[in-house]
């Protein structure tokens, strides 16, 4: 049986610390794992200690070059995913992510549908030394988030609305 709080530990590729928070196993089901983050957990955010001010619902999906942060107001995104490499678990109670650099972003209330980050995916392509299958399946992703948050696919469109309900 899988611990009830899972680890989540973001790097960038070149190992650097990202973010790493504790977050609670809401779920799994066929899109991935669920996890919760209340208001007050305790992070750290670019190796300096943070605390949440707003919870959150993370889906780490199961196969994908994407993690789903869903958020409740006040914050603007709605919706901010992380183009990140797939999941690698270290059994069911720590997942590891490298961070890639590119957002897609859905904004409360006008629905805008943003990609973000560029620049940086393009500087830490040449500085890491990116392999073109790791640019080539972040650009893909980034390109399916981007239809999928605009056009109402599941978990973007309200699904997630149950898992959020859980944490505010």
């Amino acid at each position: 049986m899988p611990s009830d709080v899972v680890r989540v530990i973001y790097r960038k590729y070149d190992g650097s610390a990202h973010r790493d928070y504790p977050a609670r196993r809401l779920a799994e089901d066929d899109l991935g794992v669920w996890l919760g983050v209340s208001t007050g957990t305790e992070s750290v955010y670019h190796g300096r200690p943070s605390v949440e001010q707003i919870p959150f619902v993370l889906l780490v999906p199961h196969h994908g070059w994407w993690t789903g942060m869903f958020n409740p107001p006040p914050r603007t995104s709605e919706v901010y995913c992380d183009i990140a490499t797939p999941a690698r678990w270290d059994g069911g109670d720590t997942v590891h992510l490298v961070d890639l650099d590119l957002d897609v972003v859905r904004r409360r209330g006008t629905g805008l549908v943003e990609l973000r980050d560029e620049d940086e995916f393009a500087e830490h392509r040449e500085r890491f030394g990116y392999p073109d299958d790791v640019v080539v399946e972040a650009e893909a992703a980034a390109r399916w988030l981007f239809g999928a948050l605009g056009d109402g696919t599941e978990p973007f469109a309200t699904s997630y609305r149950k898992w959020l309900a859980l944490v505010v």
